[in-house]
């Protein structure tokens, strides 16, 4: 199907903005996206035209949802003051077209805990080896078999062998345990949902290896909280160099979580 999205939405932008890792560029207008069992085409045809390999019911109950189409990421970025904030205001005219996307809750948890300390390009093949070992095929690209996200039950059936095979090094434990807490019931995912964003960040951190950056990054990513607000290495660097009074927090509630993508995609470009 074809659609016309007038608000921001670049493909390549949200692929580069650390947020997602299984994104498949198919060529230069084209991007696959895996989710959950489902698997979609989409390209940039220009001026806001994009056509999708799926019906129009998928679409407005799904993949319109996913990419967060409901948001109007125009006057989000509009609400900055150019003269009161200069640098957030380049950031986000640069950077127009990352959306937060609606992302499945369990592959953000576990995706996030393995990005902990390493580059995206590491973190997306132990994503895709696991997803080879365990998930099932779902579509593919030129050939090339494209998997499902494995289930918890999936993962904490996998053997320490299998798990270890998968390039996490230590974190291979932390992968263990928290599907082995999620597929057997203990920690309720779902529970998450209901919660305050500050109960939920300290819920997300009772789980082994999560520390504050990545119960934020699920907070962001999984639960689509808009205000949360991860500081990495980057953001850090961006803190000290561009905000030596102090970060507007509470001036930019709730969009923090979007203004830090800007920040975040504009400052690695430098």
């Amino acid at each position: 199907m074809k659609t016309v999205i007038e608000d921001d939405l670049d493909l390549d932008k949200i692929a580069d903005s650390g947020q997602c890792f299984r994104w498949r560029k198919i060529d230069d207008e084209t991007w696959g996206i895996p989710v959950g069992e489902r698997f979609l085409r989409i390209r940039d045809m220009g001026a806001g035209n994009f056509d999708l390999d799926c019906n129009h019911e998928e679409f407005e109950t799904f993949w319109s949802p996913y990419l967060d189409l409901q948001t109007d990421y125009r006057s989000i970025r509009a609400a900055i003051d150019p003269k009161a904030d200069p640098f957030l205001h380049k950031a986000s005219e640069s950077e127009a077209g990352i959306r937060i996307l609606r992302q499945d809750l369990w592959e953000t948890l576990i995706s996030f805990i393995i990005s902990q300390n390493r580059n995206i390009p590491a973190i997306k093949r132990s994503i895709e080896l696991i997803c080879q070992k365990v998930g099932s095929p779902i579509s593919d690209i030129n050939g090339e078999a494209v998997y499902s996200f494995p289930t918890p039950d999936e993962i904490a059936s996998m053997s320490d062998k299998d798990l270890s095979g998968c390039a996490l090094g230590y974190r291979d434990s932390y992968i263990k345990e928290t599907a082995r807490r999620v597929a057997g019931g203990d920690y309720k995912l779902e529970e998450l949902l209901e919660m305050e964003d500050d109960e939920s960040l300290q819920r997300l951190m009772a789980l082994k290896g999560v520390g504050k950056k990545v119960a934020s990054c699920v907070l962001l990513f999984g639960l689509h909280r808009m205000d949360a607000f991860p500081i990495d290495v980057w953001i850090k660097r961006i803190l000290e160099n561009e905000y030596p009074g102090g970060y507007p927090m509470e001036s930019y509630h709730p969009w923090n979580g979007v203004y830090q993508q800007y920040m975040f995609a504009y400052y690695r470009k430098l």
